[in-house]
């Protein structure tokens, strides 16, 4: 029997049946040509979606019309014919696995920058006239050019619908053209377009009865909206009540997220960060959705099929939209609805790869946990068999020794695994006592979950030495031993006042109330923010000018909003250099040469790690095929640990 009989229901939208309540939510085609066609790799992207298990499956910003309404470049380019061959294969791809193809139609309003044909940023419009801080003037868009934008929503929808498309998604939230319509603070038009809550809402409505008449009454719409803008004076949670009672019946799903895609601080709440709870959107759509009988969508979050279940059958709502966690496990709806939760890789919610420009900003998608993700058209994935298995060893337990044995074994090679303590889990053991960490926590169970299922052979308390690859005699050697925390040579660092980054969360109860950081980079200031969250009371010292240098900025977005939210009782001083550590805390130099002394109880040191080179060193060579991987080769994320380890497996 389903674990999860709700979610796995069938739901009657419009003339169509979803053969579930998963709906696949938009990301952009990554693989785009600069006429806005996909390529093999963007439809094998989106047919993986499908293959997985999601009922719909919805390709990202279509844009309607390209004079005005492009935010970014290249994009699909919906005034293009030339995008419908494409656009119509993946149709096809997707409904050859039971899914239904969806498009979002977007316009960008006055975030939209880019002529195409000038090949350079262009004249902005938005409902009102307004000049930007950056000195930009936004144009009040005439009456004419709104007509003009509505026309073209509607032939946009008819253009996909021929090529195959039985949904279309109009965007209406996250701070594009409709919601900036929408909004009361960025529409401050005094004709039919602004004003009332009612006129406001007409640019949406007109799109709506547009679409409406060019399409065939077999097509689905779906509206995605704001519950709430999070931005005051802006649209409210009940502005959205309002909203939604007004489409409702028009539409077909009326989809519920929240936030704004142009305020800086409320990008980690659309796409909540790792610091916020699961589904913190839900709410949202749970009270619209007593306002109105179309069936609603939401999402933000979501990833976890026991809490999924939990919202469709309590009602709060019709259908759970997932990206990120897709792109970690397309294959989670299928794992899910079989009983295979535990094979479900979570994501991390670390905006690595997915939204956070890391690498490349303008490279295909990628993920830190699914190192596949960018190889859906290749014959990597699903993993291949190896022309000839071999005999591997692999030292070091952590997330890439874990996912070299992994795909390794998955390839018929015979692996052991052997790991110097006594878990597996390597830099990533301290999860399990951090909250904001709990995913990370899920995917070192996940990791050691498919370890053994893979077949990998896996011995514990044991190191790797030469005379250890002598007697196995291995094919290939894969060393993933990690790194070890830098220790500078500043006098009184050995004392018993301190604690290494690394052990503070195994020593937490030596810990004082009073707390000095070495170190401000991406471990300092997230253990900061773990011991604020506890009522220390933490000074953050870091030598450059500002703390987290080596993280994406989309995470840095979620970690200066912890640091502003716990800023009473945590400091940080930048341009600040550790000097000694002494009985009262830690002395320091600032830029000018003074010297400040932070009075401590203890103080941790995270001024980095280096690679355990020397172990790399000593293992070199003693195998036909030898390789390093992960932090011993340079000590740096989970991203390309994970990423190093599948391609080195899958060269073997």
């Amino acid at each position: 029997m389903n674990k999860y009989p709700h979610l796995f229901s069938p739901l009657k939208v419009g003339n169509l049946i979803l053969r579930n309540r998963i709906e696949s939510t938009p990301t952009m085609p990554k693989n785009i040509t600069s006429e806005g066609c996909l390529t093999a790799a963007d439809v094998a992207y989106f047919e993986k979606k499908a293959a997985g298990g999601a009922a719909i499956v919805t390709i990202g910003e279509g844009i309607v019309h390209e004079k005005t309404g492009i935010g970014r470049f290249p994009c699909v380019n919906l005034e293009n014919p030339k995008v419908i061959n494409s656009l119509a294969q993946a149709a096809r791809a997707i409904k050859s696995h039971g899914a239904i193809p969806s498009i979002e139609l977007q316009h960008a309003g006055k975030s939209g920058f880019y002529d195409p044909k000038l090949q350079k940023k262009g004249i902005r419009y938005g409902p009102s006239h307004e000049i930007l801080a950056d000195g930009t003037e936004i144009l009040m868009m005439p009456e004419e050019m709104i007509i003009e934008i509505v026309e073209a929503f509607g032939r946009a929808a008819a253009r996909v619908e021929n090529a195959g498309f039985e949904m279309v998604l109009v965007h209406g939230g996250h701070g594009w053209l409709i919601s900036q319509f929408l909004s009361p603070l960025e529409n401050r038009r005094t004709d039919q377009f602004g004003g009332s809550p009612e006129k406001r809402a007409r640019l949406a409505l007109i799109i709506i009865d547009s679409i409406r008449k060019k399409v065939s009454p077999k097509c689905v719409i779906e509206f995605r909206m704001n519950g709430d803008e999070f931005i005051p004076g802006g649209f409210s949670q009940e502005d959205g009540i309002q909203f939604a009672r007004r489409i409702d019946g028009k539409v077909d799903l009326i989809h519920v997220s929240a936030g704004s895609h142009e305020v800086r601080n409320l990008f980690v709440r659309t796409h909540p960060s790792m610091f916020l709870p699961h589904g913190p959107n839900v709410y949202l759509a749970a009270e619209i959705k007593k306002h109105v009988r179309t069936p609603v969508t939401t999402l933000g979050s979501l990833g976890e099929p026991g809490m999924m279940e939990d919202i469709i059958a309590s009602g709060k709502a019709d259908v759970v939209g997932m990206a990120r966690a897709l792109m970690a496990d397309p294959y989670l709806p299928q794992k899910a609805a079989t009983g295979k939760t535990e094979e479900i890789r979570p994501c991390l919610r670390c905006f690595n790869g997915c939204l956070g420009g890391y690498p490349p900003d303008d490279g295909p998608w990628s993920c830190s946990v699914n190192p596949a993700l960018r190889y859906e058209a290749e014959a990597r994935t699903p993993v291949k068999s190896a022309d000839r298995k071999k005999k591997v060893l692999i030292a070091g337990g952590g997330p890439a020794g874990m996912q070299a044995a992994i795909t390794a074994s998955e390839r018929g090679h015979q692996v052991l695994l052997c790991e110097k303590t006594g878990s597996l889990g390597g830099a990533i053991k301290y999860a399990e006592f951090v909250s904001f960490h709990e995913d990370m926590w899920r995917y070192l169970k996940y990791l050691e979950h498919m370890v053994m299922k893979s077949g990998a052979a896996v011995l514990m308390n044991t190191e790797i030495t030469p005379e250890f690859v002598a007697a196995h005699n291995p094919d290939v050697l894969i060393v993933a031993v990690g790194a070890t925390p830098i220790v500078p040579a500043i006098p009184g660092i050995q004392g018993k006042k301190v604690i290494m980054a690394e052990d503070v969360y195994k020593r937490g109860s030596e810990v004082g109330h009073k707390v000095v950081i070495l170190g401000g980079g991406l471990v300092g200031t997230e253990e900061g923010i773990y011991l604020a969250m506890q009522g220390k009371e933490v000074t953050i010292v870091e030598m450059l000018g500002e703390v987290a240098r080596d993280t994406n900025w989309i995470h840095r977005i979620a970690l200066e909003l912890e640091l502003e939210k716990y800023a009473k009782n945590l400091k940080i001083e930048t341009c600040t250099k550790g000097k000694a550590v002494t009985e009262e805390g830690l002395l320091c130099e600032k830029q000018d040469g003074k010297e400040v002394l932070y009075q401590a109880d203890t103080v941790i040191c995270a001024v980095g790690y280096k690679p355990l080179t020397a172990v790399v060193d000593r293992l070199r060579g003693e195998t036909p095929e030898f390789y390093s991987i992960g932090d011993c080769v340079k000590p740096q994320k989970i991203y390309e640990a994970v990423h190093s380890a599948y391609e080195t497996a899958m060269g073997l």
